[in-house]
């Protein structure tokens, strides 16, 4: 076979060819193929039923040289069907760069769906498993990059008021090893990344987990490669007319989390709360008549 050619083409040339069991997990990869690029070969194999032996002779028998180099190459196609903003752009200028649609219903009506389909998938205990970790941590890393800075920023702003050990990994070119360092079984890190994903923050959710650390992703694909090192994740809703990710289902799961943690947070939560306003008030950070 050509070296160039896609694996749909190759399967495609060789299917009538291959056994039972090799047709078995082509057809596991070309129904699940998130799952094929975003879970380790033992569970993908453990979904399917088919052994982790079957899915690298499959490989070879499509002239691959290994099953990880497959599937790099569904993950690289799944990666430009999902980052590709600018022809994202297009489509939007196709669809509403006249001012004949409506853009702003579109927008709405996304973003209702977002929130239902978020909320439809989120497990309430498992909201409340990370709510109780992220209260009882000794530290909490926050960390987002490209289009999640300003919603972790945020995220940040909203925990301040309540808690003084929740960090901002990248606050203006901070070193992000130094945010880090010195962190373990302990401590937490909540890591908000959408496609593009920045290469620092994926690498960081790995570092993390070989330090022991309870790591949190919130992103809205089953193919983040930060999920493989994460201890709690959630994948929510993101569809939008615009040419980037909507993050207003993601801006719903971390409002959720934060208000849980100061429900369970107690008197100390209140009462840094009431800190944190008086100094605004006595700083003149907030305006008083």
């Amino acid at each position: 076979m050509n070296a160039s050619e896609s694996f749909e083409k190759r399967l495609a040339v060789a299917y009538s060819d291959l056994s039972g069991a090799l047709r078995a997990a082509a057809d596991y990869l070309v129904a699940n193929p998130l799952d094929a690029v975003s879970r380790p070969l033992r569970t993908v194999s453990s979904q399917s039923g088919v052994s982790p032996a079957t899915f690298s002779r499959l490989a070879r028998a499509l002239d691959y040289p290994s099953f990880d180099v497959l599937r790099d190459e569904m993950r690289d196609k799944i990666d430009r069907k999902v980052n590709n903003f600018a022809d994202r752009a297009g489509q939007l200028q196709r669809e509403h760069g006249d001012g004949k649609s409506d853009f702003l219903e579109a927008h709405f009506t996304a973003c209702q769906h977002n929130l239902k389909m978020t909320l439809s998938n989120l497990d309430p205990d498992a909201i409340a498993s990370v709510a109780d970790v992220l209260a009882d941590a000794r530290k909490v890393l926050l960390l987002g990059a490209l289009g999640s800075t300003g919603v972790v920023e945020y995220l940040s702003y909203m925990a301040n008021f309540c808690a003084d050990n929740w960090v901002l990994a990248n606050r203006m070119g901070a070193s992000l090893g130094g945010a880090l360092s010195g962190l373990d079984k302990r401590d937490a890190l909540l890591i908000v990344t959408k496609p593009p994903f920045a290469a620092s923050v994926i690498k960081a959710a790995r570092l993390a987990r070989e330090l022991g650390v309870f790591v949190v992703v919130i992103t809205d694909t089953h193919t983040c490669p930060a999920l493989e090192n994460a201890s709690a994740s959630f994948v929510v809703s993101t569809d939008s007319p615009q040419f980037y990710s909507s993050y207003v289902s993601t801006m719903f799961l971390l409002e959720t989390i934060v208000g849980m943690v100061v429900g369970r947070s107690g008197a100390a939560a209140q009462d840094r709360i009431a800190e944190v306003e008086l100094h605004n008030r006595q700083l003149a950070e907030v305006w008083t008549e």
